[in-house]
């Protein structure tokens, strides 16, 4: 945000405090003359903190986590009330969702709401604070439901999956386009990531299978999809030109020529589909990646279609950068770049770095836990 709106936006909440301040002492000044207390009685019900300027007030607050801003709203009524202010909770949105490192299915915010401009009136607000309490990544709970631990592999994708493993289809732009491998990090990094087995086989020569182990003990198979071959992938890097992907079929649309474009995934990947039990989805949220969001969801969709199996499947979606230093995407703005709102299965969008894998095991042991393995 701009810094002439950030000063607006602070000098709008501190507008706020003040009016809210100056109706409740009325208020209790009111009531106290009323009740017939003594001076001495008003003052000790009045503590330093609420004589402090407005102005001040915020100033403190803005240093204060969420859940020390509810503790603080209980020292009170002047704070229980002064602390769920609609203006200072919008104030708190717009300034900590792009430094979020997650958002899911069940918290992500209402940005157009979030950005509509202030108005003279609170009382039609939202409530700004329950909405950042339910968006706030320390303070989601969540409670999922119990599901089968995985569904047995068939066919021929025997040899690529162990039995007794859950397995994700990894995909997306991020694994090609970053300047750091994001899947060769994560076969070079024991300590982070150590792996458990490679099987030997390839699909169609766009994708394998790993098998990789989660904190010593839950194993559990990658099989990455690339859109080209190795060879073909490194061409097009060096002469800088797009690839066509052997994912995805794009399908004709006569009806309108400007029509958002439409994919089904190819006959082998459909195999694939149909034996995993979740999805990886490395995007590029790299701020000069110039991608087209609106073709990533169609291929998105084509990956997780009902036809290949149930839209209970969990989608990880790995918000990534290639290392420190470079300016992302914050993953709130993912989220609503990539549409996710529209897509039935669960989701969860994990900023990451290719480099250290930073947020890598945090997006594994959502998966896990959304397919019944607590780990």
């Amino acid at each position: 945000m701009a810094e002439g709106r950030w000063s607006s936006l602070e000098s709008a909440v501190i507008n706020s405090l003040r009016k809210f301040r100056d109706r409740y002492f009325q208020i209790a000044t009111k009531n106290e003359t009323t009740e017939g207390n003594s001076d001495q009685e008003k003052i000790t019900r009045t503590c330093y903190l609420d004589s402090l300027p407005v102005d001040i007030q915020f100033y403190v607050m803005s240093f204060l986590t969420p859940q020390d801003l509810c503790q603080l709203g209980s020292t009170s009524q002047y704070w229980s009330s002064a602390v769920r202010d609609p203006v200072l909770w919008k104030y708190f949105l717009l300034r900590d969702i792009p430094s979020w490192s997650s958002i899911d299915c069940t918290s992500l915010p209402d940005l157009a709401t979030l950005h509509k401009p202030l108005h003279e009136s609170t009382e039609s607000y939202p409530d700004f604070m329950a909405e950042y309490l339910r968006c706030y990544p320390a303070s989601r709970r969540r409670s999922r439901p119990l599901r089968p631990r995985y569904r047995a592999v068939t066919s021929f994708f025997h040899s690529l999956v162990v039995n007794s493993e859950p397995c994700f289809a990894m995909f997306g732009p991020g694994l090609e386009q970053l300047d750091v491998s994001y899947v060769r990090k994560m076969m070079t990094s024991p300590d982070v990531l150590p792996i458990a087995g490679f099987p030997q086989r390839q699909i169609n020569g766009v994708g394998s299978g790993i098998s990789f182990r989660f904190n010593n003990q839950q194993t559990f198979n990658i099989i990455t999809l690339y859109s080209e071959t190795k060879k073909e992938r490194e061409r097009a890097r060096l002469e800088q030109h797009s690839v066509q992907s052997k994912l995805f079929l794009r399908e004709a649309d006569s009806k309108a020529e400007r029509s958002t474009a439409k994919y089904t995934a190819m006959p082998h990947v459909q195999e694939v589909c149909r034996v995993v039990n979740g999805f990886i989805y490395v995007a590029n949220a790299e701020e000069n990646g110039g991608a087209d969001r609106e073709e990533e969801l169609a291929q998105i969709q084509a990956m997780i279609d009902p036809a290949w199996g149930p839209s209970t499947r969990p989608l990880l979606v790995l918000s990534c950068i290639s290392r420190e230093g470079c300016r992302r995407i914050p993953c709130v703005n993912m989220a609503e770049q990539l549409h996710l709102k529209q897509l039935p299965n669960p989701w969860l969008v994990q900023d990451s770095e290719a480099e250290s894998l930073n947020g890598f095991l945090n997006g594994i042991e959502w998966l896990l836990g959304e397919i019944g393995i607590n780990v």
